[in-house]
């Protein structure tokens, strides 16, 4: 599918605007993005010095200000209040930006009482593209936690902490690093804007149209094809988004309408289809805006981060395609016919420097750790690879296209990044990152499991609000260090696992964003989308509990372990795919039983702990082989 149909809703609104403004923006826009270059390769302007603050501000006030005017307060209709807000916005960026030396070289704490009016302006302005972004439930946090500080001496128990006057809080969450200059400048403009302007390039030169036609070419032609392609597709597609939803609306209808004619229930197509795209949000090279969170947070590379989730990924997409693949079996479906299915070789022809851009951006990272140039070296590679066939050439409409896509990515990321520094920064100056962190000790006893248990409770009532990034980063602030320190676990292991949880709740009731959406594209019943989505993200759910008891899973360790602990995970997540599905290769159907057991051996088998486990994972195991024997050979002897 095109990048203008995977947008289709955004787009429309940009284009009601006035041609002359639409030209407008996309030159803002063209300048925003020269800037990025400029500044991220250290190409010296003569007579300009800028340091990080001018860069941070000019960068917020060109992308998060044209977010108003791309995304308007009406849908498909763009009034003077967006123009205006736009232009204010803008403008106080624009300020703050000119003083960029004085803010970063003596600071303003307090500010003047000119720039906290403008500075009050600034958050709840971007408080106000965050919800046009990203609806209500992460401005309103945001803004809950940013007054906080005002009546942190009087609140109760472990939230009490250190107050500050009005002038002070909105000095520090507007003009210091604890606030948006920290943890979203430093996350957005540092690496990831380089990645949006490259999957912003990709998406809008026809890579999403590829993934798709690629994944038929390959999968179309085995049993339950759709589903295969649909899981490849989305993969590769959320990889480079970020985004689930994104994903389920820009694959989904497509894969899903073939799944349904083949045979699959509506219910389970659009469950499929939330569980892959959700799966693409946590999937390298390029991940969702919490994993560059934190490589920020844990002040490692890029790289690192997209590393250490490779084989949770392998895992997760090797337990959806087994229980694909086995419901195909189950219930005998077949593959498409020829017809429908395109030819690999046409595919490749037409679309093989995606693959190879995709695979050079992946050996600029991990190999030459490049890391905040590798994706403008890729974007180069891109454009000059596209001018070997006509048919892929970057014309002037794909160039502006390009534009737009990298624009409106940057510009929703800006939005929804910015109230994230609020909410930090209220965490750090108050001190209830460590009230909290005292109090989940005390209550879970420094038991480990229990402080995990803990935590998987917390990501999920945060992330069930909508608030994936802020999940994440409350708990990567409070939970993780003591998960960290009192008990031993790694801290990669440990920034992933609250990562994964805070992300499952867009496929587990009662919410289940993404599985919801999906449905409604499906023509299926939301809840019971939803609990089919749980069942085919099962990986999801216990995975994160593998890796941060045994870290070998995510490449920390000794290559022998995590290539031994890998294989069990393959072994034990085949054997629970087959009891979920109720269907074993070459047996056929089994009964409740025997599904029960396939699922508990499995688990066993997986889990990472002491060898016993493994034994006894293979004796429950054995005890199902020798009873699906018993039962197969008393059938036959009852036939003869």
């Amino acid at each position: 599918m095109q990048a203008e149909q995977e947008h289709a809703p955004q787009r429309e609104r940009f284009d009601y605007l006035p041609k002359v403004l639409r030209g407008l923006i996309l030159a803002f826009v063209a300048i925003g993005l020269a800037f990025v270059t400029v500044f991220t390769l250290g190409i010296r302007i003569p007579g300009v010095m800028l340091n990080n603050v001018h860069y941070y501000f000019i960068i917020f006030g060109f992308f998060g200000g044209i977010s108003f005017l791309m995304l308007p307060e009406r849908k498909a209709k763009t009034s003077w209040f967006d123009y205006l807000i736009a232009i204010v916005f803008m403008a106080i960026c624009g300020h703050f930006a000119l003083n960029g030396e004085e803010i970063a070289f003596i600071g303003w704490l307090p500010a003047s009482k000119l720039d906290i009016a403008l500075g009050t302006v600034f958050i709840l302005l971007s408080m106000e593209a965050c919800r046009r972004v990203a609806g209500w439930s992460l401005p309103i946090i945001a803004l809950v936690f940013g007054l906080f500080p005002l009546v942190a001496d009087k609140a109760p128990g472990i939230m009490r902490g250190i107050n500050f006057d009005f002038p002070h809080i909105v000095s520090f969450y507007s003009f210091s690093s604890n606030g948006v200059l920290g943890v979203p400048a430093q996350t957005l403009g540092g690496i990831m804007i380089g990645f949006l302007m490259f999957a912003g390039l990709l998406l809008a030169t026809g890579a999403g149209k590829f993934f798709l036609d690629l994944a038929y070419s390959l999968f179309g032609r085995f049993r339950g094809g759709p589903a295969k392609v649909g899981i490849f597709s989305s993969a590769l597609f959320g990889s480079l988004t970020g985004g689930p939803v994104t994903t389920v609306v820009a694959t989904g209808p497509i894969f899903m309408k073939d799944m349904i004619k083949l045979g699959y229930p509506n219910y389970y197509a659009a469950a499929l289809a939330a569980v892959a795209s959700t799966g693409g949000a946590l999937s390298p090279p390029v991940m969702g805006v919490a994993a560059f969170v934190m490589a920020n947070l844990l002040n490692i590379p890029y790289s690192e981060v997209a590393i250490a989730a490779v084989i949770p990924t392998l895992l997760f997409y090797f337990g959806l395609v087994m229980q694909a693949d086995l419901y195909a079996a189950k219930v005998g479906m077949k593959g498409l016919v020829k017809a429908e299915i395109p030819s690999a070789r046409k595919v490749l022809a037409e679309g093989w420097h995606f693959l190879f851009v995709i695979a050079f951006l992946i050996f600029g990272l991990v190999y030459m750790r490049w890391e905040a140039l590798t994706p403008f070296y890729s974007i180069v590679l891109l454009v000059v690879l596209s001018f070997f066939r006509k048919e892929t050439r970057l014309t002037w409409k794909k160039l502006r296209n390009a534009v737009y896509e990298m624009g409106k990515m940057i510009g929703m990321t800006t939005a929804i990044i910015l109230p994230v520094g609020v909410l930090v920064c209220a965490i750090t100056i108050t001190g209830v990152g460590a009230s909290f962190t005292s109090g989940v000790i005390n209550l879970g006893g420094q038991n480990i499991v229990l402080i995990l248990l803990i935590g998987v409770a917390a990501c999920y009532v945060m992330g069930m609000a909508g608030i994936l990034i802020a999940a994440y980063v409350f708990l990567g602030v409070t939970l993780a260090p003591i998960l960290v320190n009192s008990g031993g676990l790694n801290q990669v292991a440990v920034h992933l696992f609250i990562l994964y949880w805070a992300i499952l709740s867009l496929i587990t009731p009662p919410v289940a964003g993404c599985s919801f959406v999906s449905a409604a594209i499906a023509g299926a019943k939301p809840m019971r989308t939803s609990v089919e989505s749980m069942k085919l993200g099962i990986v999801l759910y216990f995975i994160p509990f593998f890796f941060v008891l045994n870290p070998s899973l995510i490449l920390h360790g000794n290559a022998w372990e995590s290539v031994y602990m890998t294989a069990l995970c393959f072994v034990g997540i085949a054997l629970i795919a087959m009891g979920l599905e109720g269907y074993v290769y070459k047996l056929g159907r089994i009964g409740w039983l025997d599904r029960i057991l396939a699922i508990a051996g499995g688990f066993l088998i997986a889990l990472p702990s002491p060898w016993w486990t493994f034994l006894a994972g293979l004796g429950v195991v054995a005890v199902a082989a020798v009873k699906l024997w018993l039962g197969r050979r008393a059938a036959g002897a009852a036939a003869t």
